[in-house]
C-alpha cells in the first residue's frame, strides 16, 4: 500500500506510545520533560500532530531507546513532515475532521464501510454527486466533485486495498432529491460497471427483509500492515471519529462481521442490481 504523511505520522506515534509505556513513563511525565500539555503528548501518540525533532531527540533519551529503534522513529518523524499545502487549493473544500480518513484511505490494506441510508462517496456516480451537492446547495460544487474523483482513484492503486462496501437496501431508495429513476439508473449502472472492473471492490446489498435484531449507525474500519494502527471512522451531523481502542474497534468488527453475514453475496448483489436497473429504466420515458 501506498505510503502517506498521515499513515506515517500515525505509524510514528503508534512507536512513541510503545517506548514510552516500554519506559513505565506517563503521558503527562513526557509532557513535564518537553515543557507542553499532557493533551499535546496524546496528539502525537494518535498522529494528530507532527512532533519535532528536538522534541523527539528527548524523548528517546528518556526512553533509553536502542539505537535501531531510534533510528526508525526519527526516519518517520523525517518522513511526515513535508507535504506543505496538500490542502490547498480545490482540495481545501475537504473539511478539516475527515482529511485523515482520506489521507489513509490509499494506504489502508483494507477498508470494511457500512451504510444504511446512502450511497458512499467513492461509489457515487457522477450524476449522483452533483444531483446531491445541488441539493445541498453547495457553492463549491466543483472541487467537491473533484475531491470526489480523487477519492475513487485509490480503486486504481497498483495495489489497492481491499475494498468491501455492505449497502442497505434502503440507500436506493434514499436518491438525492427524492426518487428520480434517471439519477438512480446511472448510479446502480455505475456499481455495476465498478464491479466488473475491479476485482479488490466488493459491494453487498443488505435486503429489507434479514433477520437482524437492529442495524447500527454508519461506520468504516481501515486495516494497515505498515504500522498504523487500526481504527473505526463514525461520520456524524458535525463531523466524525476516529476510535482505535481495541475494546471499541473489537465492537464495530463484530457488529461488521453479523451486516456481513447477512448480506448478500457479491454474484447476488450484482443480480439485485441489474433487477432494479430494468426497474428504473422501465420508469423512463426514452
Amino acid at each position: 500500500m501506498p505510503s502517506t504523511v498521515t499513515s506515517r505520522r500515525r505509524q510514528l506515534g503508534n512507536e512513541i506510545r510503545r517506548a514510552r509505556q516500554a519506559a513505565s513513563m506517563t503521558q503527562q511525565e513526557v509532557a513535564e520533560l518537553l515543557g507542553c500539555s499532557q493533551g499535546k503528548i496524546n496528539k502525537i501518540e494518535s498522529g494528530t500532530v507532527a512532533v519535532k525533532n528536538a522534541e523527539l531527540q528527548k524523548m528517546l533519551e528518556a526512553f533509553n531507546s536502542g539505537k535501531a529503534e531510534s533510528e526508525l522513529m526519527l526516519e518517520l518523524a523525517r518522513s511526515s513532515s513535508g507535504q506543505r499545502g496538500q490542502w490547498a487549493g480545490y482540495r481545501s473544500a475537504v473539511p478539516q475532521w475527515f482529511r485523515t480518513f482520506t489521507d489513509l484511505e490509499p494506504a489502508a490494506t483494507e477498508i470494511l464501510s457500512w451504510h444504511g441510508e446512502r450511497i458512499p462517496g467513492p461509489l457515487q456516480s457522477e450524476h449522483f454527486m452533483l444531483t446531491q451537492f445541488s441539493e445541498d446547495r453547495a457553492t463549491d460544487v466543483t472541487a467537491l466533485v473533484r475531491n470526489r474523483l480523487d477519492r475513487k482513484q485509490v480503486f486504481d492503486l497498483p495495489r489497492p486495498p481491499y475494498y468491501r462496501f455492505v449497502l442497505s437496501e434502503a440507500a436506493f431508495h434514499r436518491v438525492p432529491g427524492g426518487q428520480n429513476p434517471s439519477v438512480a439508473l446511472d448510479q446502480v449502472e455505475h456499481l455495476l460497471d465498478l464491479q466488473s472492473r475491479y476485482p479488490k471492490a466488493y459491494v453487498h446489498i443488505l435486503p429489507f427483509d434479514v433477520r437482524l435484531p437492529y442495524v447500527p449507525n454508519d461506520f468504516t474500519i481501515m486495516r494497515f500492515s505498515d504500522g498504523t494502527k487500526d481504527f473505526v471512522f463514525v461520520e456524524h451531523v458535525a463531523g466524525g471519529l476516529y476510535l482505535d481502542d481495541e475494546d471499541d474497534f473489537n465492537l464495530f468488527n463484530d457488529a461488521w462481521d453479523r451486516l456481513r453475514g447477512a448480506a448478500l453475496e457479491r454474484h447476488d448483489t450484482v443480480a439485485y442490481l441489474q433487477d432494479l436497473a430494468k426497474k428504473y429504466r422501465s420508469q423512463i420515458d426514452f
